[in-house]
């Protein structure tokens, strides 16, 4: 892979997870977790019901969230990830462990 591919490579990455949501709603999905929208609402209250369905909407329409709708009354509609998307929990971990290691940061005139 050469530097050139390998920036691409990231610039698509950073398009498909990008957005303030997305990596909480991943998070909240992992390890096989079926949820319902209303769940994932009360999982995350600061996000708005229209920048929720927008991030599910957009990880859909990317193979990462698979949305499961019961036809029924009232309808029922889970969210899952797909394979693809639990692939993404192993690389998750990693940056989460990455960024524990940095020292806390030092004060303002260096002490």
């Amino acid at each position: 892979m050469t530097p050139s591919s390998a920036a691409s490579g990231v610039e698509n990455v950073l398009r498909i997870l990008e957005g303030r949501w997305k990596l909480v709603i991943l998070f909240h999905l992992f390890g096989g977790k079926v949820l319902r929208f209303s769940d994932l609402e009360r999982a995350i209250p600061a996000i708005s019901q229209k920048m929720l369905i927008q991030q599910l909407r957009q990880m859909e329409a990317d193979g990462i969230v698979r949305r499961i709708v019961h036809h029924q009354v009232p309808p029922k509609v889970e969210y899952c990830l797909t394979d693809w998307g639990q692939a993404l929990c192993p690389a998750l971990d990693a940056l989460l462990k990455w960024a524990a290691q940095k020292e806390p940061a030092e004060g303002p005139l260096g002490s």
